[in-house]
């Protein structure tokens, strides 16, 4: 046999094993989704959009303690604070400037209290840059919309912390 003839022969039976993997294929159940209509599972470690928790008496949790705001390398975080009467600190202000964020997350680590967390929620484009700054009432009420999501995550999340 000519060397030319067993190539043909060769290039044949590999043809062959790849439309039958093909055909194989057809029959199988689709890998993707229909993403817009249909989500995938988020992981509960999935760092989104920030928000500001509360306890459950409704009162914030954020104790000013300022080490987010410490911690962040791109300094995206600004928080000031006043005084209560009873001597403990509460957040006047709490501005993340979401385009400088860089999602790591050491905000959420860095915070004692859990106040400071990185939701479920990856779906916040806007059509304007000033959007993307967020003021405290804003985060808290990211905070108030994914209460139940938060809290289910950050328990899940505990054996890692």
């Amino acid at each position: 046999m000519s060397i030319n003839r067993i190539l043909k022969t060769i290039f044949l039976i590999e043809f062959i094993k790849g439309l039958i993997m093909a055909v194989k294929e057809i029959f199988k159940k689709s890998k993707t989704i229909n993403y817009p209509f249909e989500k995938g599972s988020i992981s509960p470690r999935m760092r989104g959009e920030h928000a500001l928790r509360r306890y459950p008496n409704g009162e914030e949790r954020c104790i000013a303690c300022k080490l987010c705001e410490a911690v962040c390398p791109a300094q995206a975080i600004t928080i000031e604070s006043t005084e209560r009467s009873d001597g403990s600190r509460k957040t006047t202000r709490y501005d993340i400037d979401m385009l400088k964020c860089i999602y790591c997350g050491l905000c959420q680590e860095s915070c004692p209290v859990d106040a400071i967390v990185q939701g479920p929620n990856f779906e916040f484009a806007t059509e304007t840059r000033e959007e993307l700054y967020y003021n405290k009432q804003k985060l808290l009420d990211n905070g108030d919309r994914w209460e139940s999501v938060l809290a289910k995550n950050i328990k899940l999340d505990k054996p890692y912390r």
